[in-house]
């Protein structure tokens, strides 16, 4: 009983944030040192400590304040004082071409047209250039009232990155759906307490602690389930056209 208790509690929908800051960081190893790199929309700069060997541009819109609208999750706190550059991703005053490479993790979701952002990206970005890009498939509301898009399937990266001019040179899945799962059912216990006013009950603990075994006991057995759902993806793409500007 042990064993299963470490599984559900341990392995089972704690793996989304970390797995995406682990590639992330692996992303950034692969740009050359002395590369110019575009964080844009980088909140608090948390990916800088992955970039010594960069040059790093912070840029932001620098609206959200950690407490929104006071609806869904929110922060509570959010420091931008330490941003390069305060704008609309989507016209960011630096020339064509200025960019080695461009990072945008867990943006696309806040925008209200991520694919003037991607136009945008395209411009900034030297042919050969790298974009490395993450962003939800499904979220939960967060930091509204600048939540746009629940999130983005593989086939938004196939079908859009491509004709903004870039090649997709990986498409990674995060996690799937019994990861996925897990991870709204150790939502459950806080998302009851704030909407219904009271705990789960002990029946509810138990039943909830039953079913995060049986979901890690599931994921580890293979066969990712990650096609029909995951976290997010991760996405690292090379621009190798110029498009003409319409």
């Amino acid at each position: 009983m042990s064993d299963m208790k470490a599984l559900g509690e341990k392995a089972c929908g704690c793996s989304n944030e970390t797995t995406r800051e682990a590639w992330v960081e692996q992303a950034l190893l692969r740009v050359a040192p002395g590369s110019r790199l575009l964080d844009a929309g980088a909140g608090e700069l948390k990916f800088k400590k992955f970039c010594q060997h960069l040059k790093y541009v912070s840029q932001d819109f620098a609206q959200y304040d950690g407490a929104g609208d006071n609806r869904g999750l929110q922060m509570g706190k959010w420091d931008q004082s330490q941003l390069d550059i305060v704008c609309d991703i989507t016209a960011i005053p630096e020339p064509d071409a200025s960019f080695d490479a461009i990072l945008c993790v867990e943006v696309f979701e806040h925008l209200p047209a991520p694919l003037l952002a991607l136009q945008e990206f395209g411009r900034l970005l030297k042919t050969g250039g790298c974009l490395i890009l993450t962003a939800p498939f499904g979220s939960v509301t967060h930091f509204a009232p600048f939540h746009f898009y629940g999130g983005f399937t593989r086939y938004f990266y196939e079908e859009h990155l491509p004709k903004h001019g870039f090649r997709i040179d990986e498409l990674q899945a995060n996690g799937d759906y019994f990861e996925v799962l897990g991870q709204e059912i150790r939502r459950l216990p806080a998302v009851t307490e704030r909407y219904h006013g009271r705990p789960l009950g002990i029946w509810a603990r138990l039943a909830r602690k039953s079913i995060l075994s049986v979901l890690a006991r599931v994921a580890r057995a293979g066969c990712s389930s990650s096609e029909i759902s995951c976290f997010g993806y991760h996405v690292m793409a090379t621009k190798v056209k110029v498009l003409p500007v319409e």
